[in-house]
């Protein structure tokens, strides 16, 4: 297994076509991304994969599939990228988990790795990260790992974060 980062009970590694299933399992699921968008369809699902791993090539970063370390079972989908479906907002932390995960603090492990990996590796002088109006729980996991709330996007109905380098 190719494992580009690991945090105490994660992994976080390169997608894989064969990964698409079980990421859109969640990743698909209205009720599970109604603080964000879903994908209509396995094919939607596949193509941002595809997609940001052609980021990655391009910018040396973009979003991991996140297995647990204790049963490598895929939980969920994140890391640091510019958005290729939404630009213009600079390098942004973006996260989905699993509802089964819910709650157990991955959220917050993953958000830690990735701000040590922007300010250590990549050396970002900030990052940013949008989290619906409604997902508190969303909020403390980014003020916990840093950020702090810039301003309310209407149109998106949205509150867009920041975080500052801090090396």
């Amino acid at each position: 297994m190719s494992i580009d980062l690991e945090t105490p009970r994660l992994i976080l590694r390169r997608p894989r076509l064969a990964d698409v299933p079980a990421l859109f399992e969640f990743m698909g699921d209205r009720e599970a991304m109604r603080y964000t968008q879903s994908h209509e369809s396995v094919q939607a699902c596949r193509r941002q994969i595809a997609v940001c791993e052609y980021r990655r090539r391009h910018d040396g970063y973009a979003p991991w599939t996140i297995l647990t370390k204790d049963d490598c079972r895929i939980v969920g989908w994140g890391g640091l990228y510019e958005d290729p479906f939404d630009p213009g907002w600079g390098v942004e932390l973006a996260y989905r988990f699993h509802p089964s995960v819910w709650g157990r603090g991955f959220a917050s492990e993953l958000a830690a790795a990735c701000m040590a990996y922007a300010d250590t590796v990549l050396r970002l002088p900030e990052v940013g990260a949008f989290t619906h109006a409604d997902n508190a729980a969303s909020r403390r996991v980014l003020e916990k790992a840093g950020f702090e709330a810039v301003r309310f996007v209407p149109e998106m109905d949205r509150y867009l974060y920041r975080r500052v380098w801090r090396g």
